[in-house]
Formats: C-alpha cells, structure tokens, sequence
C-alpha cells in the first residue's frame, strides 16, 4: 500500500464508525477512495441530486441543511454525511456546504453497503440516526470500551525511523526534535521477514530493534558510550509488536506480560506509531490490569502475595465492565505471568544469576490464556544442554521452590499432580525434553498420557524463549504424523463427560461436597479443552489458546462446516457461566469454586447450558470416530 493510501485509512481509522473496522475492511475503503476539495462557500451536495457515495470530512467543516433551508447540523474533521440518503433512494435528503476549505473522501455506495453488511457496529451507527455523542454513551454502557477500541486510534504521529549506522548522538537528536520517546531501528534487507516492510519508493527495510529514552540512559550515557556509537550496536533485539487493528485492551495485554513500555503498532509489517504504556493509562485510567505494575513493584514473596485481594477485585470489575471469557482468561493469565516473573527476578536477586541459560514454561490454563481466578500452578525449567545435574542442580532446585512456594502464597495452589519445576522430572535439559515429547509420540498409550497431556498446552514465560519454540516445532512437525499418540489423546479426552442424563436432563455431582451441583470444569471446560488440543495437534496448529485452535482446525477438513463454530460458542458459554458463577461467589464472600447448582440458574441460562454439553457430547463421539486405534504401528 503506498503512502496515500496509507495515510487515508490512518486518518480514517482515528474516528467512529471507521475506528472499529478490521484493517481489511480499512483497505477495501482506502483502496476505493475519491478526494475532491471545495472552496468556502461552495455546494458539496444538492437536494434532490443523485447521490451514490458517503461523504468522509478529512479536513474543513460543513454545514448540513433541511429541505426548508434550516441548519441541521454543522460537521467537522472525521465526520460522516449522506449516509441518510444512501439507506433510502439515493436521493440528497440534506443538502451539505463547505464553510470552510474542505477536503472530501468520497466512498462508493457497493463499499458503504458492504461495510453495514459486514460490521454490526458501523451498521448501527449509520441507520440509528442519533448523534455520535449518544452513541457513543450508548456504545460505552454495552461494553469495555479498551475491549472494542482499535489501538490505531491511540497513534498520532508516524514514528521515528533511523538506520542501523545512524550514531546515538543523531538519533537523540531526531528524537528531541521530534517530541518523542523512542526510535525504531532500521536497516535494509528483509532476513527477518516478520518485521521486513518497504517504503513509498519500494525500498526493502526491516526493523531491528526500538531505542528508548531509558536506553540512552543505560546503555549509551551509563556505559559511557561515545557520541559516534552506532545505534545498530546498543539496539534491543528483543522486539515486540503489536498489529494496529488489535484493541487497546489487547495491546495492553501485550505490554505487560512482556514487561514493555513502548509498543511499535504495525500495519501488516510496516511501522505506522508507538504507543507507550502512559498512552493507555490516560485513555483510561481505570483499568484492573494496571495492577500488573505494582506486582514489578513488589521487592518480596510477601509483598506479591497481599496483592491477592486486588486481582480478585480487578476479575470481578471485568465480568461486570462486559468481559468475554477469552478477555478474561487472557488478564488473569497475564496477571500469572507478571506474578511468576517477578518471583523468578527475586530468586535471582537471591541466588546470584544462573549458573546455565534456562527458560521457565508454564502449562495449562496459563500456557492457554485461559485462567480463571480458581487454578493451581502447573509449570517446568527446560535448561541449557550445558546443564550438569552435580554442579547446578542445587541452584535450579532452589529457584523452583522460591517461585513454587511464593505462587502458592498468591493463590495457585500447587499442583495435585506435582507438574512443577520442584519435581526433577521436570527440571531437565532442552535434550531430554526432547525425548520425552518424541517419546510420548512415538509409543503413546492413554496411561503414560494420562498425567503428561497438560504437556502439550505449553509457553514460556521467562528465560530462553526459543527453548520451548523448539519443542512447539517439534510438536507440530510430528503429532499430524502419529496416528497412534492422536487416539491414544482421543480416548483421554473421553474420559470426562458432559453431565447430561436421558432427555438431556443433567446428571448431578454425588462426591458430598458438592451434591446435587455441576462441576464446570471437570465436565464441561475441560473436556471440551481435551477435544480440542486433539485436532490441534493433528492439524499441526501451534497455537495454544483454545479458541485461537479453533480458528486453526476450521481452516482444515478435520472438522465439518460450522462445527468449529459451535465447539467455539459453547466453551465461550461454559467458560462464562463458570466465571460468574465465580464472581458470585466473590461477592458473596464465600470461596470459589467451580460447581453450579442447576436449580439456581435461571431457565433461560439453564437450557443454554444443556445446549452447550450436547455440543460437547456430539464433539467427544465423533472424537473416537475421528481418530481410530490403528491396526498396527507404523514403521511395522
């Protein structure tokens, strides 16, 4: 996309209704723009004239009129008009004038029609009729605004850019001229082809790293580097991004789960902004998740662990503020994240640094971005295969204890199944993880996989994060492969069923405890998890969100048409129905837990569920079918 064009969805992007649009549909628009200007005082539209497109103001101000020659609205900069005439007979209902010098993006009606079509939110905001103030208050009390808005709207300016070779000394200048807080880092060639870009002359670039205010401090002026230093040569190298059609609420995310304060958004690969940390904290303020910064605040496992009552307070403002499950399971993910770093950084403060490279994974629920405020720790070290057990085991055993224990205080109770860095099974060298993930391939039975399928969920979280892509690859590459280990996972994620009875009536928890209730998890989230991580596996999907595996495996034969799509809106059901079951608890001031009680759920609430466990029981039949016991090993 060259400049113009990239400059017109910018702009178009900052204002409703085009500020919630995908960046497909902010292309198809840029793609089919006509640009017209009008001198004060001139007509822009006339009553009763032919009108076939919807009128953008990019620059200026217009005035609307009624029939009688009545003001009816005056518009400015990133309003719309002529919407009212293209919904009825394409006919000037209000007549429009420039009175200032006006610059006009003209769409066509086929790209307007395709975006009420296509975009709910665009279609209620051009057929509703009410002014963008009202829907705006209208929009804000339907949901979280962060979870809705697109991140390009936080972007004002493009960003600045210098090579590789450009010296500290030039790059602090272009930053103090520019007002700004960062610098990307540039250089020709296209070796990274994630971050490769070209610009408005078709020259290949890719970014190389982000160059912050506090870098120059600490890496430059602390280091005593000279003026000349190129910036190519104290550049991060670690770079994270976010795409510019993500919500803020996303981007958010991003940013303190990789413990950043300034994000570069793209559009596709192509650098548009930097967003810092502060941008989102003005545009708003309240946010739960901002207790994430106290948690790197923290200078021990006691203080953390006071924190408890404030995650639990930050999960209940989130389901009352209109939160999904997946915005849900993703914040209290990131707030276990941020949790388990900060203890891994206090360990080393404690311990001295590591005596080999590790990498710290985390398992589950977490490794999904799909916890719940009920969950206990399910985490491994993988180390450098320099890793000799006599001389550096000590220090491993005591860091995984540190981080166990304080994780324990902060409410993630430890795993009834010892899945820990604590246990030395899983405190071991990238080799040996290797072997176990080829081994429980290779010869799979729904024993041995009874108590290592929570392996297979799997993300790091501190450390060397390429140790846990290498077994993500290998994963990938060799589980489509094995028949045998996908039945033997199929027949696991059979064990757990949904708790419906004869006449799709439910069938009732009997263990004492929770008599006469539904335990969610055990027979409605997990199972359906289960199912799901099978076809992940089998279609070779790294991902490890469920609902982003969903996304993978609809794009395969595996399942038929539409079935992904139930699977998806029935653990986004069971998952919330569990969650405010959850938050009911909460302000009960009783523990939660994950069991309902059918007779206090209200009926509409009741059948849905029903709905939902028969999605899932029609999912586990044809899970058997799908992925049959081979006849013999292969290789036999």
């Amino acid at each position: 996309m060259d400049v113009e064009l990239l400059e017109i969805r910018q702009h178009m992007g900052q204002f409703p209704p085009f500020d919630g649009l995908s960046d497909e549909l902010l292309d198809a628009i840029a793609a089919r723009v006509e640009v017209s200007y009008f001198k004060t005082g001139s007509d822009i539209l006339e009553l009763g004239a032919p009108l076939d497109e919807l009128c953008y103001i990019r620059s200026g101000a217009v005035e609307v009129y009624r029939r009688q020659g009545e003001l009816y609205n005056r518009l400015a900069e990133g309003d719309i008009f002529g919407h009212f005439s293209l919904l009825r007979n394409h006919k000037v209902r209000f007549p429009a004038k420039a009175i200032e010098d006006t610059l006009i993006y003209f769409i066509p009606n086929d790209v307007f029609q395709r975006l009420c079509e296509e975009d709910d939110e665009f279609a209620d905001f051009v057929e509703l009729e009410r002014p963008r103030l009202e829907s705006a208050a209208e929009h804000q009390k339907k949901s979280n605004d962060m979870m809705v808005t697109r991140i390009r709207k936080l972007v004002t300016r493009y960003p600045v850019m210098v090579e590789s070779t450009t010296s500290v000394q030039q790059a602090a200048q272009q930053i103090s001229a520019a007002q700004a807080s960062a610098v990307l880092v540039i250089e020709e060639g296209s070796n990274h082809p994630r971050y490769s870009f070209q610009d408005s002359e078709g020259k290949t670039w890719q970014m190389c790293g982000i160059l912050t205010d506090s870098d120059f401090r600490t890496r430059v002026v602390a280091e005593g580097l000279a003026p000349s230093t190129p910036v190519g040569d104290v550049v991060s190298e670690r770079l994270i991004t976010v795409q510019s059609d993500a919500t803020v609420y996303e981007a958010m995310l991003v940013m303190l789960r990789s413990n950043v304060h300034h994000l570069p958004v793209l559009y596709r690969q192509r650098p548009v902004g930097v967003v810092h940390l502060s941008d989102i904290i003005r545009y708003e303020t309240h946010s739960g998740l901002y207790l994430v910064s106290n948690i790197f605040n923290q200078s021990s496992a006691q203080g953390l662990a006071k924190l408890l009552p404030d995650v639990r307070a930050a999960f209940v403002r989130m389901v009352q503020e209109g939160a999904n499950s997946q915005m849900v399971g993703s914040a209290l993910s990131t707030i276990g994240r941020s949790f388990t770093r900060r203890l891994l950084e206090l360990a080393e403060e404690s311990l001295g640094p590591p005596p080999v490279p590790y990498c710290f994974m985390v398992n589950g629920s977490m490794a999904r971005n799909e916890q719940s405020i009920v969950t206990d720790q399910d985490n491994a070290l993988i180390l450098s295969d320099d890793f000799d057990p006599d001389e550096h085991d000590a220090y491993f055993q005591a860091l995984a204890a540190f981080v166990s224990d304080g994780l324990a205080a902060c409410g993630y109770t430890y795993c009834k199944g010892d899945v820990m860095a604590t246990n030395r099974q899983w405190r071991q060298p990238l080799s040996v993880w290797k072997r176990y993930f080829q081994d429980w391939m290779a010869n799979p039975t729904p024993e041995r996989l009874l108590h290592s399928s929570i392996f297979f969920d799997l993300d790091s979280i501190y450390g060397e994060e390429h140790y846990v892509e290498a077994l993500q690859d290998l994963i990938a590459q060799t589980a489509p492969q094995s028949p045998l280990f996908l039945a033997a996972m199929a027949r696991n994620a059979l064990n757990r069923t949904p708790p419906l009875g004869f006449f799709r009536t439910f069938v009732m928890e009997k263990d004492g405890k929770h008599n006469n209730s539904i335990n969610l998890k055990r027979r409605g989230t997990a199972p359906m998890v289960d199912l799901i991580r099978v076809h992940a596996l089998a279609c070779g999907s790294k991902a490890q969100n469920s609902f982003q595996r969903l996304n993978d495996i609809s794009q395969t034969q595996l399942l038929a048409t539409g079935v992904s799509d139930k699977l998806s809106y029935a653990l986004e059901f069971l998952c919330m129905s569990r969650i405010r079951h959850q938050v009911i608890d909460l302000q009960e001031e009783r523990e939660p837990d994950n069991n309902i009680e059918p007779e206090n759920v209200e009926d509409s609430e009741r059948h849905t569920l029903k709905d939902a466990f028969q999605v899932l029981s029609h999912a586990q039949k044809f899970l058997k079918f799908r992925y049959p016991i081979p006849t013999q090993r292969q290789g036999r």
